[in-house]
């Protein structure tokens, strides 16, 4: 089955993500698709700027309990997102959770419908947002940062964008296609030369997080992954009850 459909329309390469049956999780098959066909992108000259975007209601929903991806491999992709020398531009129409926002965050640019919701959840699971902080510290708002990873609560598209998760919300009477118009049309004015100069300009900050703590936020995560409290909550979350330390 293929998890990673690709279109192509002047210039721009949509990558839609098709995995309905795990509402487009994080498992190490779609991982290694997604990755291989960003690799595509890269290598065809006819691509302007990539499109990823979701099938469902779902645009993912972290990473995969039941088949997950090495975490060396989902900090490659991520990697992979921001390194690309062409712009990847997020299109959510559908949720997002946990790993799913460390995708996102990778993304140069992102706009989110009206149906659109996000949390990171991983704190409910006995885990942390380990290896996502790489895209996405250095991109939110530090306070609200705090507050989502530690809660866990959801957060809609208006709020996405005041945090710097999402640059553009389209409103509650709108859509997420009437509000990439401007953004899509942009892009195909600019030329290859252009884009890829300055989305290294702009993305520079991130690659050197990666450089940096990539190999500690990969060991911490595989601690946490390990550990009893996280077998029982990814459990709990499985079995679809309530994990033995909620008061």
């Amino acid at each position: 089955m293929t998890l990673v459909h690709r279109t192509h329309d002047r210039g721009l390469t949509t990558l839609t993500l098709d995995s309905p049956a795990n509402r487009n999780a994080l498992s190490a098959a779609l991982v290694q698709e997604l990755h291989d066909a960003l690799a595509g992108c890269a290598a065809d000259p006819a691509v302007r700027a990539v499109l990823l975007t979701h099938t469902g209601t779902t645009f993912c929903a972290g990473a995969d309990l039941t088949a997950p991806p090495d975490p060396h491999a989902l900090v490659a992709l991520m990697r992979s997102v921001v390194a690309l020398p062409k712009p990847v531009v997020a299109r959510v129409a559908g949720h997002v959770r946990a790993g799913g926002l460390g995708l996102l965050g990778a993304c140069d640019i992102s706009a989110a419908g009206p149906e659109a919701s996000f949390a990171l959840t991983e704190s409910r699971l006995g885990l942390a947002p380990a290896v996502i902080s790489l895209t996405l510290l250095p991109r939110l708002d530090p306070r609200a940062a705090a507050r989502y990873y530690l809660t866990g609560e959801r957060f809609g598209p208006a709020e996405a964008v005041r945090i710097g998760l999402v640059s553009v919300a389209a409103d509650s009477t709108g859509n997420v296609d009437t509000a990439l118009e401007p953004v899509l049309d942009g892009l195909r004015r600019a030329s290859p030369q252009g884009l890829a100069a300055s989305k290294e300009l702009v993305t520079a900050t991130v690659l050197e997080t990666f450089d940096r703590y990539a190999e500690d936020l990969i060991a911490r995560s595989a601690a946490l992954f390990a550990s009893d409290e996280a077998r029982e909550g990814m459990t709990a979350f499985l079995e679809r009850r309530d994990p033995a330390w909620l008061l």
